[in-house]
């Protein structure tokens, strides 16, 4: 009887994954993403191009394969939310403890390392093309968190809360990225926060609540 967790082939699985991804962005990191072939990936993590192309599709998702578990994040908090408690809020409380935590999704991390990916992320436009796709799919699991039919009042209100972390990370991002520190913008990445739930609330407030 299985236990839950993962085999030991998915183990492995997993543990090749994060292996190429990481000598993948040290490469691009040192290098630039574009200066960098994915035969070059290959012969550093020391595996054949077919493998390699077996486990990311594509270049891009060398990179982004670090998203692949936020990916339905919004929709396992309002899934796995308190009873009585909305959406809205159980979001809302997710991203403001992200905040705290210091969480790189929430763009409030002033770790060199996660700086440096933000970087490569966001100053290159193949990657940030691609980032979008890993939204669509995000806004679609959420819409179907919301409600499991995907009606279009779901969706408009997916599509809305995931463009709202994206710019409240955003925003945080662009400021460390500036200079500041993440003790110094935290304070205003918590107002701004409160204020995108507010003005979500005074649109979406009924959106997968109770009937």
């Amino acid at each position: 009887m299985s236990d839950g967790k993962p085999g030991l082939r998915e183990r492995k699985k997993q543990r090749t994954y994060q292996a190429v991804s990481e000598t993948a962005i040290s490469l691009f990191l040192e290098r630039g993403f574009d200066k960098v072939s994915v035969a070059e990936v290959a012969a550093a993590a020391e595996i054949s191009k077919p493998t390699l192309f077996r486990y990311f599709p594509s270049k891009e998702d060398l990179v982004l394969h670090r998203f692949a578990d936020h990916e339905d994040e919004a929709a396992r908090v309002v899934a796995g939310r308190p009873e009585g408690t909305s959406p809205l809020d159980a979001l809302r409380r997710h991203f403001l403890d992200g905040l705290e935590r210091r969480d790189p999704v929430t763009g409030l991390c002033d770790v060199p390392q996660v700086l440096a990916f933000h970087g490569l992320l966001y100053g290159t436009p193949s990657l940030v093309a691609r980032l979008h796709a890993y939204q669509g799919r995000s806004e679609a699991a959420l819409a179907r968190a919301l409600d499991p039919s995907a009606a279009v009042p779901a969706r408009l209100a997916a599509g809305q809360v995931v463009a709202v972390l994206r710019i409240l990370a955003e925003e945080n991002w662009r400021r460390i990225e500036a200079g500041e520190s993440a003790a110094q913008v935290y304070g205003d990445a918590v107002t701004a926060a409160e204020l995108a739930f507010v003005q979500l609330r005074n649109g979406l407030g009924r959106v997968g609540a109770p009937q």
